[in-house]
Formats: C-alpha cells, sequence, structure tokens
C-alpha cells in the first residue's frame, strides 16, 4: 500500500505546500471563491480543448494544458481588473458568475462527448491515486517557481492582501499587482485541476487557512498549522480511501471537513476552558 500511495501522497504535499500560502492571502482579501472560479475556468478550457482534433482526446496532453492555463489567464485578467474599492458591484459578484457560467459551459461542451460522466466526476473530483512520479516531479517544478515569485515579492503581495489601503496610499500599481497574484494563481491551479480536479483544489487551498485562523492571526503560525493539516489530512483521506474502497478525492475533501469540524470543537472546548 505504501509504495502504491507514494507518488499521490508527494503530490498531495506539494498541493498542501503551495495551496495553504496562497489561500492566507485568498482569505485575507476576502475573495474566498476565486480558487473555485479559476479551477472550473480551468476545467472548461480543459474540456473544450479535448474535444479538439490538436489535444488528441489526451485529458493529460500539452495541448489540453495550455488551452486551460490560457482560459485560466483571462479569468485572472477579469478579477483583477473588476476589483475596485468604489465599485458599486462587489468582486464575489464576479467571481460567481464566471463560476456558474464555466460550470454550465463546461456541462454543455461534456454533452458533445460519449464519455460526459467520467470527464464530469475528474473534473470534479479528480483521480489523485492515478498521478504518475513524472507528473510529481513537473508539478513540484511548476509550483517551486511560483513559490520563489512570491517569495521574491511577498512585501508586496502580503501588503495588498492584508492593508489594500495602505498599498494604494504608496502608490503601488494594486490592479498590476492583482494581476501577478491571479496569473501566478492560475499556473497553480492548472496543474492543480488536472491531478486532483475542482472540489479538492478549493479545500486544499480554503480549508487548512480557515483551520489555521482558529488559532492564530499571524501569518507564520497560520502557514505552519495549514501545512500541517493539509498533510495529516491528505494522509488519513488516502488511508480511508483505500481501506474502505471509496473515491479518493472525495474521501479527502469529507475528511476535510470532519477535520475542520473537529479543531473548530477543540478551539471551542480550549476557548471555554480559559
Amino acid at each position: 500500500m505504501l509504495q502504491f500511495l507514494a507518488a499521490p501522497f508527494a503530490a498531495s504535499l506539494i498541493l498542501t505546500g503551495i495551496h495553504a500560502y496562497l489561500g492566507v492571502h485568498v482569505v485575507e482579501r476576502g475573495v474566498i471563491f476565486v480558487d473555485l472560479a479559476l479551477a472550473q475556468i480551468a476545467a472548461f478550457g480543459a474540456t473544450i480543448a479535448i474535444l479538439l482534433p490538436f489535444a488528441g482526446g489526451d485529458p493529460h496532453g500539452p495541448g489540453v494544458y495550455w488551452m486551460s492555463l490560457g482560459f485560466t489567464f483571462i479569468g485572472a485578467a477579469v478579477f483583477a481588473l473588476v476589483h475596485s474599492e468604489r465599485a458599486r458591484i462587489p468582486q464575489e459578484a464576479f467571481i460567481g458568475i464566471s463560476y456558474a457560467v464555466a460550470s454550465a459551459g463546461a456541462i454543455l461542451v461534456m454533452s458533445q462527448s460519449t464519455s460526459q460522466a467520467e470527464h464530469l466526476k475528474d473534473m470534479l473530483v479528480g483521480n489523485i491515486l492515478a498521478v504518475s512520479w513524472p507528473e510529481v516531479y513537473h508539478t513540484a517544478g511548476l509550483y517551486l517557481a511560483v513559490g520563489l515569485f512570491h517569495l521574491v515579492f511577498r512585501k508586496r503581495f502580503l501588503l495588498i492582501s492584508t492593508d489594500r489601503a495602505r498599498a494604494v496610499a504608496e502608490g503601488a500599481s494594486v490592479r498590476w499587482w492583482d494581476f501577478l497574484f491571479y496569473a501566478s494563481f492560475g499556473f497553480v491551479v492548472t496543474s492543480s485541476v488536472a491531478i486532483a480536479g475542482v472540489l479538492l483544489v478549493f479545500c486544499y487551498l480554503i480549508v487548512p487557512s480557515v483551520g489555521a485562523m482558529l488559532f492564530s492571526r499571524r501569518i507564520g503560525p497560520r502557514l505552519a498549522i495549514g501545512w500541517t493539516m493539509g498533510t495529516v489530512v491528505s494522509m488519513l483521506g488516502m488511508y480511508f480511501s483505500v481501506a474502505f474502497d471509496l473515491p479518493t478525492g472525495a474521501t479527502i475533501v469529507c475528511t476535510f471537513g470532519l477535520v475542520l469540524i473537529v479543531m473548530a470543537m477543540v478551539k471551542a472546548i480550549a476557548f471555554r476552558s480559559f
């Protein structure tokens, strides 16, 4: 079992590492569903590409990846442009609309496919157990590059996420930095969706960050708690999946929910005891 789960577990650790960090930014910015929307947009692009001749029907082919990434960049540009402190329509409205349209578009495109049910399942919860070591190495290299990019510009990204008004007052080109954030986010999401599916990617992004916020307000401890939670949940979810013959993606998603409930209960009990 350990040999069988080695590559999927390594992939889950990589997903945990980058998504727990990005989740801190997403929660601080108050755009909780941006990951879900970008993931669905990426899946929509991949769905279209699969039916085109150049993709050859291979969902993991390079043509599908670049089409998916292109759609994600379009979404990143839209989300960066529609954000404004004086806008009458909140950014979350555009994010929700994007998710709904991308979901409906994917369903319409899949209606032309003979394997629409299987593709819908893979799009939502993926098949992380099928990940190979070459995919793990490729994903790790890509996420390392994104991580280094954020490390270099971490002060600017954190300032915009935590104190946008101050960033504007300092003369930062906020919309340009927003686009860079969402574009780098798009690189991550495009690869993540191909491995884990839309719902699991959303959980890796949001749930560890929310769980960490129960116990700390500081960025460092929140990252440590989020990474620990993601690692433990990945181990438990994969074990339950194999032991009880359950779909892996859906099992990990539900495990995330259960662990978050346990963390909330521990927080409530600890708070009451003091």
